[in-house]
């Protein structure tokens, strides 16, 4: 196991400020819940008549249980009916749904079409359905709800969940010798074609009753691909200003096509080279150094300077203001090469490795580059992430970030599976569900590795009732004693 303390047993603020300081990590918060009605968190924002009644948003998730064709599965209903009760009031994307058939990550991934509309538009009607019984019959007019668009690009699994058919926007010098089969690169004409598909999508969501959609370009999947294709040849390669053009394509091709429908993009806006595991179980970075000739907002991992890797994220920012985009949700990195950067763990999921820095550091490292976005982009919306690993501390850390202006939404994830009604019993003021909170045991994870459908195994009973919860738990226990 890491040398590093599990946050519960962090049991003070005096404890908690201790060890990071003693850990030279910057992570501030509050000691202290604010006096009831004075929570920064509870406050609304309003942005170009969108008006969202407090600042705690949930993250889209794959929960690997659609159905084949691609439609919501009653799994999915029951995690989205979820959402609608958590009490947050932003909800980005909801899901990774992928735009056509080979795009999709699993073969129960969601996929959105003609023949699947009437599915993705009833996940938006049942989230709303739910926050409306709990709040209120008025309680969804400042409910923000968008759907995540996505295609998998290199990690595309569409028929078999353990066959990998990776369609990738270049080939990197050290992803692809991951794929023993080879990987297949994208060509520019396919790339014009995928623009097209990607504002059809659009327009189904926005039929569908979505206010927004995501335009994914994070954690190595095509569209953040393509933004660090460096080596790529052609229109989609090279310069910042040509890896732009897919993206640009697709918001200039939403705001032609479906002009009331509001774009928001979530970026990877920093990452490193791959990593593997190390001879003792030990996330190392992977020895070739070309792989530093590729990516985007690539950090350097001898020094993890983040500050001159935002170099290209601030350049994409000022080209998505230009375009009229304003609402940003931020991570890092990719769970499939450097999970511990984008999903800070205690422990590891099947396909892992230990964390090669205390996750508290990873934490603080994403809070700390959307808060200097948020200082040179005020004008822009931002959703910070990889809050959860923060735990019974999450709302000390997230009043505080929010009420300095370090983000303007606060993003759960992994916690919102585990504890979806967190944010109505934060903005109440009640005491936190101990035995509810997310103790990032990345089962959520490790059960999708295993060709499982995604849930809570150890902290939610519907799941650690279900029969797939005793192969998950047997995987853990033999991680553990191999460790």
């Amino acid at each position: 196991m890491p040398p590093y303390h599990r946050i519960a047993s962090l049991k003070t603020p005096q404890a908690l400020r201790s060890y990071v300081q003693r850990s030279s990590i910057p992570l501030l918060f509050d000691d202290d819940p604010p006096p009831s009605g004075s929570s920064a968190l509870a406050q609304r924002i309003e942005v170009d008549g969108v008006r969202v009644g407090n600042r705690f948003c949930i993250l889209p998730m794959e929960g690997w249980d659609g159905t084949r064709d691609g439609q919501a599965s009653d799994l999915t209903i029951r995690r989205w009916r979820h959402f609608g009760k958590s009490g947050a009031k932003l909800i980005w994307g909801g899901e990774a749904v992928a735009v056509r058939p080979e795009a999709r990550a699993n073969p129960n991934q969601l996929l959105i079409s003609p023949e699947n509309q009437r599915s993705i538009a009833a996940l938006r009607e049942q989230l709303v359905a739910e926050h409306r019984e709990r709040f209120g019959s008025n309680a969804d007019s400042d409910l923000f709800i968008g759907l995540q668009l996505t295609h998998s690009g290199r990690f595309a699994r569409p028929e078999v969940w353990n066959r990998p058919e990776p369609i990738a926007a270049y080939n990197h010098p050290v992803l692809d010798a991951r794929f023993p089969d080879g990987v297949r690169v994208m060509p520019d004409e396919d790339i014009d074609r995928l623009v097209d598909v990607f504002v059809d999508a659009a327009r189904m969501a926005y039929d569908c009753g979505y206010q927004f959609v995501d335009i994914k370009q994070c954690h190595g999947y095509f569209g953040h691909e393509l933004l660090g294709a460096r080596t790529r040849p052609g229109r989609y390669g090279g310069l910042l200003e040509h890896r732009w053009r897919f993206l640009r394509r697709i918001i200039e091709g939403v705001k032609a096509v479906v002009p009331g429908l509001i774009v928001g993009v979530r970026l990877s806006v920093f990452d490193t080279i791959p990593y593997r595991k190390g001879e003792d179980g030990v996330g190392v970075p992977a020895a070739d150094v070309t792989a530093r000739s590729v990516g985007f907002s690539v950090v350097d991992e001898r020094t993890m300077d983040v500050v001159a890797a935002l170099e290209d994220s601030r350049a994409t920012l000022a080209m998505l203001a230009s375009l009229g985009v304003r609402w940003i949700c931020t991570t890092a990195g990719s769970p499939y090469y450097n999970p511990h950067l984008q999903r800070p763990a205690f422990f590891q999921p099947l396909d892992g490795y230990e964390p090669p820095e205390d996750p508290l550091l990873s934490v603080s490292r994403q809070i700390d580059a959307t808060a200097r976005l948020k200082a040179m982009f005020p004008q822009l919306v931002f959703v910070g992430s990889g809050y959860s690993y923060l735990q019974e501390w999450l709302p000390n850390v997230a009043e505080y970030a929010v009420r300095e202006g370090l983000t303007d939404f606060v993003g759960l994830g992994r916690m919102a599976l585990s504890y979806p009604d967190l944010p109505a019993d934060v903005l109440s003021g009640k005491k936190l569900r101990r035995q509810a909170i997310c103790r990032t045991f990345s089962d959520c994870t490790t059960g999708p590795r295993m060709g499982l459908v995604s849930g809570c195994y150890p902290l939610d009973p519907f799941y650690t009732a279900r029969p797939e919860a005793e192969q998950v738990r047997n995987v853990r226990t033999h991680m553990l004693v191999d460790e």
